[in-house]
């Protein structure tokens, strides 16, 4: 039994955590402002500039993996702040730095309800970077898809094909949707 995700390899935590979508479920938009709530109470306004509800589970009406993701924007001088790591720590995040690469800046992420056994709790994903990180465009694509459902589900349809083929490669997955994605974007610019 492992001891920590850090612990986990990549085929582990495609093995313990499948792509697995489901229908659009009206409770994520609760769940997200639940923690929301909790953590605004932890770190406080005036660490937290902005917190957004994003990923597949805040567009409507389509299928997603029940992870609610969700992106905080702090000062640029926060960023990997030990302070904010331990406070999240002690509501449920594991942290995770991003590096960047490509057109990304590093960022901080933070996972909450993976259990090592792989059953299943509540999966949040937070991301969390200042104003000028591209990871702040994934919710234009939010507002877009809400408001275009055809594009939706057009989206719903891709991820339905990947997770079809790649059930245990949530690498593949993701990179997968990387032209839709872009593409949506180049449409909102």
């Amino acid at each position: 039994m492992y001891k920590s995700l850090y612990e986990l390899t990549r085929e582990d935590w495609n093995t313990l955590f499948p792509i697995a979508l489901v229908d659009h479920d009206p409770k994520w938009k609760i769940l997200f402002e639940q923690e929301k709530g909790r953590i605004l109470a932890k770190l406080g306004e005036g660490v937290v500039r902005r917190i957004e509800h994003f990923g597949s589970t805040s567009i409507a009406h389509i299928k997603a993996k029940p992870y609610i993701d969700i992106i905080l924007e702090v000062p640029d001088e926060l960023l990997f702040d030990e302070e904010i790591i331990t406070r999240l720590g002690e509501i449920g995040y594991t942290y995770f730095k991003v590096s960047a690469r490509e057109y990304i800046a590093a960022y901080m992420s933070f996972g909450k309800g993976y259990r090592l056994d792989g059953g299943k709790e509540q999966i949040f994903h937070l991301h969390v970077c200042p104003k000028d990180n591209v990871m702040w465009e994934q919710v234009g694509f939010r507002d877009f898809l809400n408001a275009h459902p055809e594009r939706a589900k057009a989206y719903e349809a891709l991820k339905l094909e990947l997770a079809a083929v790649y059930r245990n490669d949530r690498g593949a997955y993701m990179l997968g949707k990387t032209d839709f994605i872009r593409q949506t974007l180049n449409m909102i610019k």
